[in-house]
């Protein structure tokens, strides 16, 4: 596998302190990250709730998905600053992934490695 230096940072955690993160992450120069929604189970308890007489199990949460593609910004300070936004000490602070990137290419532009991005 080919090291780029260049890193794909996954977090999971909840939407509440979205935005906060958004702007401490550009403060340290990151421009560009994508959001999705997301389901999921950790550690957290779920529990049965009555809803018109059905039981539900809320052992599934909501959370949002943020991915961003590192390689300007050392990866530690993206780690640091979404640790410093997001941790709360509670359950359901949330995770962040760290994977290598060992290829990009631009599509529009054919573009490849640093240069793509």
């Amino acid at each position: 596998m080919v090291n780029t230096g260049i890193y794909k940072v996954e977090i999971i955690t909840r939407d509440g302190k979205f935005y906060e993160l958004q702007t401490a992450l550009k403060e340290v120069g990151i421009t560009g990250i994508t959001v999705t929604n997301a389901l999921g189970t950790g550690l957290q308890k779920g529990e049965l709730e009555l809803y018109r007489g059905v039981k539900h199990d809320t052992s599934v949460f909501e959370r949002i998905k943020i991915e961003i593609v590192v390689y300007e910004v050392p990866v530690e300070t993206v780690i640091d600053v979404t640790k410093k936004i997001l941790s709360t000490g509670e359950p359901g602070d949330g995770k962040i992934f760290v994977y290598p990137i060992s290829q990009v290419v631009d599509i529009r532009t054919g573009k490849e490695g640093s240069e793509a991005l």
